[in-house]
């Protein structure tokens, strides 16, 4: 195991202190699957619903004003020079073709305070994302990620757990109709978790869009039907190499073979029981070296899934021993969303796996309560006043 960490070593050792990991731009490469007119199709779509007096009359009065700001940045029109604009990605593109038109709006309003509040520091009453954590066990010792660092992963350290359907139904239940992008996923494989079938059920129907991020490993049939029946409208495999001996070399304890077996069994039910099922499926892997052939991806994975993506790699394995850096730039996590483990702790972020920065619990706090906290609104404040070096570890995060 040694061996395969050095490496990459080599690699993340040419990475500077400074060097910054951008929130708001993570994807490298992006391929997907697209008819060459569905782009005008998705424009004309934008047009129609920005303008639509029913779809406005059910738009939260609290986010009235960005319909304006929509109409500012996508219209032909009404386009005006700004510094900081919101634009239709290629991603985002293919989820807004998976939408009902009564939806459309209400995710237009969504995404924007997604990316654009993030880069303006606004803050509403609710975070745009909300990343929950079914599990933090993991079967994989990844080289680039911090459950290859035993302080963390070790059972006897305290940060390994399930979360319980009680205390997943009740973060559910208070984000729906408040928060619609959700992803069950962080420190963790989402897919151990002991309940995540139950849990996958409960979320039908209730998210604009839920997306859950698995390594495929211990992709059961079982498992499958869950999802296909479930909200999941995002499905992210986690594979960063198409040659057997890279994969297993960044993904340890990773079987090739085994991964491409699942996610093909993924594809087969998908296409015989569940052909008008609207789910976006993508294999997306962390770019850390140079051996990662972006064309070797699509090659072997195009066939499997819809999208094909590598996203910059982030420092995080072990934050807290890392060297202080000199960046001052405002983390934009603050402002995009929260984070809640497996055992009810919300955290600003998951660089801090060990919850350092911690606002609370969501046992004894809501969502709202947490989210517009005064000790959230302390991280922010010294993030936007240039004083994010007096906060550990963000004295050590390269995440901006």
């Amino acid at each position: 195991m040694n061996n395969k960490k050095n490496l990459i070593k080599i690699e993340k050792d040419s990475i500077k202190i400074d060097h910054s990991y951008d929130k708001n731009n993570s994807f490298l490469k992006f391929d997907k699957k697209q008819a060459s007119s569905d782009s005008k199709k998705v424009k004309l779509l934008i047009q129609k619903a920005l303008a639509d007096k029913n779809l406005i009359s059910k738009i939260d009065q609290e986010h009235i004003h960005i319909i304006q700001a929509l109409k500012e940045d996508l219209l032909d029109g009404q386009k005006k020079n700004k510094e900081i604009n919101f634009n239709i990605s290629p991603n985002v593109e293919k989820e807004i073709e998976l939408l009902e038109y009564k939806d459309l709006l209400r995710f237009l309003i969504h995404r924007y305070r997604y990316e654009i509040y993030p880069q303006t520091l606004e803050r509403d009453n609710y975070p745009p994302y909300l990343q929950i954590e079914p599990t933090s066990f993991c079967n994989f010792r990844c080289v680039f990620c911090f459950q290859s660092n035993p302080s963390f992963s070790g059972r006897k350290n305290g940060f390994m757990g399930h979360m319980t359907f009680e205390t997943f139904r009740e973060i559910v239940d208070q984000a729906e109709n408040k928060i619609e992008f959700i992803s069950l996923a962080s420190r963790g494989e989402p897919l151990i978790c002991h309940d995540i079938e139950k849990m996958l059920a409960y979320t039908r129907n209730k998210f604009l869009n839920l997306k859950i991020n698995t390594n495929a490993s211990v992709l059961t049939e079982s498992k499958i039907h869950s999802i296909l029946q479930s909200g999941v409208k995002t499905l992210v495999f986690s594979a960063d190499a198409a040659d057997e001996k890279l994969y297993e070399k960044l993904r340890v304890n990773g079987n090739f073979k085994k991964i491409i077996k699942n996610i093909t069994l993924f594809k087969e039910i998908r296409e015989k029981h569940y052909p008008k099922k609207k789910i976006i499926t993508r294999v997306s892997g962390v770019k850390v070296n140079e051996s990662q052939n972006f064309e070797d991806m699509k090659n072997l994975w195009d066939e499997l899934v819809d999208q094909v993506a590598f996203v910059d790699y982030c420092p995080w394995e072990d934050v807290y021993s890392s060297k202080k850096n000199e960046l001052q730039k405002p983390c934009t996590e603050l402002w995009r969303r929260m984070y809640v483990w497996w055992d009810g702790v919300a955290n600003p972020c998951e660089v801090d796996f060990k919850s350092s920065l911690t606002v609370g619990k969501i046992h004894k706090n809501d969502i709202r309560s947490l989210w517009t906290s005064s000790a959230y609104e302390n991280l922010r404040n010294k993030h936007k006043t240039k004083l994010r070096l007096d906060l550990d570890p963000c004295n050590k995060c390269v995440v901006v």
